[in-house]
């Protein structure tokens, strides 16, 4: 076999490899709305909210406060899992804030005014990132979208650090909702009260279809039962709200 030929194979399954990939790797419509060096903030298509069935859309456009949105980011705490050995000599592991107050600075913003353009089947997603090597970045990533007085809210990465690989698909920033390495933390949320509990059938925990949310309703919080009350109300009456 000459040269030539040997060339055109390699080729060819170079070729399908990448038609392959392609096909396996679905592509997320979504938008960058702000976007710097290191962070991104986008709104990306729910593939789950479908158009001809309304109970499945989300209630966006949403108006909120950043200062509210910045609370609510505050109470979101991030709870590692330990060992069994780990848990009963040292007990629990202590909940620590999800996010640094930079963070929180960026996001409260950012998100606050993607939820006010976002559409019915949009859902608002983040990308965090430290530079650590030219090759290496400590991300946290994920999403959020509001149903009804709930605020749904996926962590994908939690200060995971993650290797940009030589080749490939760079994974960590095309799909901020989903994680780059197994989870080793639990979301949890202050004040507990307000966290809706999340139920799974035992086939959806075995085959890993759980829904890996942390959903809190914001009747439930003190700062949000005005506003949540008067957007019912117009929702019933269809009435245009404002603003709160």
């Amino acid at each position: 076999m000459d040269v030539n030929c040997i060339r055109l194979i390699s080729a060819g399954v170079a070729t399908c490899f990448l038609i392959l990939v392609g096909c396996a790797v679905p592509h997320v419509p979504s938008r960058v709305i702000y976007e710097d060096p290191t962070n991104f903030v986008r709104l990306e298509e729910d593939s789950e909210v479908l158009a001809e069935w309304p109970p499945s859309h989300h209630t966006h456009p949403f108006f909120i406060e950043p200062e509210k949105l910045r609370k609510i980011l505050s109470g979101l705490m991030v709870q590692e899992h330990w060992i069994a050995l780990k848990r009963w000599l040292r007990g629990e592991s202590p909940l620590v804030p999800t996010f640094t107050d930079e963070e929180l600075t960026l996001l409260s913003s950012h998100l606050a005014e993607r939820f006010a353009e976002a559409k019915y089947n949009e859902r608002v997603t983040f990308y965090l990132s430290e530079p650590q090597t030219s090759a290496r970045r400590i991300i946290t990533t994920g999403g959020l979208y509001i149903h009804g007085t709930e605020l749904h809210m996926l962590l994908g990465n939690w200060r995971i650090i993650y290797g940009i690989p030589a080749y490939g698909m760079i994974y960590d920033r095309r799909y901020p909702m989903r994680p780059t390495a197994a989870k080793g933390f639990d979301l949890r949320f202050q004040p507990t009260e307000a966290v809706v509990p999340t139920k799974s059938s035992m086939l959806d925990e075995i085959l890993a279809n759980a829904k890996d949310e942390l959903v809190i309703d914001l009747s439930k919080l003190e700062s949000f039962k005005s506003s949540v009350s008067l957007r019912s109300r117009c929702s019933q009456h269809k009435m245009s709200c404002e603003r709160p």
